[in-house]
């Protein structure tokens, strides 16, 4: 095995399984090829998967998963039966140290559950949280969290989402100084919930922590490039991703068929066909998979059930990322600087 960042995948996870899952990783070591893999399903479905990619074959190790997670099942119906899974067993080889990271496109609640039990809560963070990259109108995408793992917060999660969305934005954006806004229903200080409220304060105080506090933003906002992280409740966060989401694909279809409802429109859209081309990478959700459960002893991405191969290669990439970046650690050490000055009386 190379010395790179070791992915356990959960292969019979989303709607391909494992068929999508070996392409993908195939894709992602072409450009990275220290990385290394275990793989974790039935190994007669992955087995011929791996022939027919040779180039990952040397770096994969394959596990025999008899059981899987079906997207239905429960949370806590999946966590009686997470040791035999493809997904329990990925999640646990990071928890032993045999992985750096793992990767899941299976079902979300059962991937938080399993994973909140294995590998715990960091100490300094009540609840983890699932942040992904949003495409903006900017120079890169944005970070929002929570995107569904905590349906209510108060005041402390929201300020330890900002910490995590912080650091993550310097890993994966490159930012130095990650801009911070408050996801709310207006963007003066007296509108919004208390917790809303009372987080914000904080935040305008810890003028300390390697990330600028702006206050706070309307849905409306998200797109136009001047965030780099957003924070809010799971409830609300997942509300907006799935509107933005929806969004997209309206314009998306939108544009289709006004392209073809007549001649002269169909000429039109062979002169749009390059701006058209690049609006559709931009808002293909493929090109942003890789959400991620921050907050935890240990990393664990989720893709997105439908990602196809080029979906599964940029999950990876924000995996193998967040190991290089040591993300993990620096969440810790944002987390330890802000409750000293919180001790010290400075930071609420």
């Amino acid at each position: 095995m190379t010395a790179g960042p070791r992915i356990a995948i959960d292969a019979m996870g989303g709607d391909v399984g494992p068929a999508a899952m070996v392409a993908g990783m195939a894709r992602v070591r072409r450009k990275d090829p220290d990385l290394s893999f275990h793989l974790y399903g039935d190994e007669a479905l992955i087995a011929p998967e791996i022939a027919r990619h040779s180039g990952v074959a040397a770096a994969t190790t394959i596990h025999h998963a008899a059981d899987a997670i079906e997207g239905h099942e429960k949370p806590s119906q999946a966590i009686r039966r997470a040791r035999t899974t493809s997904m329990g067993m990925a999640i646990n080889a990071v928890k032993e140290g045999h992985a750096d990271a793992a990767m899941s496109a299976g079902n979300t609640g059962a991937l938080m559950a399993m994973a909140k039990l294995a590998l715990r809560t960091m100490p300094g963070i009540d609840r983890p949280a699932l942040a992904a990259l949003l495409p903006s109108l900017g120079d890169q995408d944005l970070v929002m969290l929570d995107l569904g793992a905590n349906t209510e917060c108060d005041a402390q999660n929201l300020v330890q989402f900002a910490v995590m969305g912080a650091a993550y934005a310097r890993t994966v954006l490159g930012v130095d100084q990650p801009r911070v806004k408050l996801l709310n229903i207006g963007t003066e200080e007296l509108k919004g919930t208390d917790e809303l409220k009372e987080a914000a304060a904080m935040l305008r105080e810890a003028t300390y922590l390697p990330f600028r506090f702006n206050g706070f933003t309307e849905g409306d906002q998200l797109s136009r490039g001047e965030i780099d992280v957003v924070v809010t409740d799971g409830f609300s966060g997942n509300i907006a991703l799935k509107t933005a989401e929806g969004t997209a694909r309206f314009v998306t279809d939108l544009l289709r068929r006004a392209f073809t409802s007549s001649l002269r429109s169909k000429a039109g859209f062979a002169l749009s066909k390059p701006a058209l081309h690049m609006l559709k990478v931009h808002l293909d959700p493929n090109n942003h998979n890789g959400a991620v459960f921050l907050g935890l002893n240990g990393l664990v991405v989720k893709s997105h059930g439908s990602a196809n191969p080029t979906g599964i290669a940029n999950a990876i990439q924000v995996a193998a990322r967040m190991v290089r970046n040591d993300i993990t650690r620096k969440i810790g050490d944002d987390l330890d600087e802000f409750r000293a000055h919180a001790f010290a009386g400075d930071a609420i």
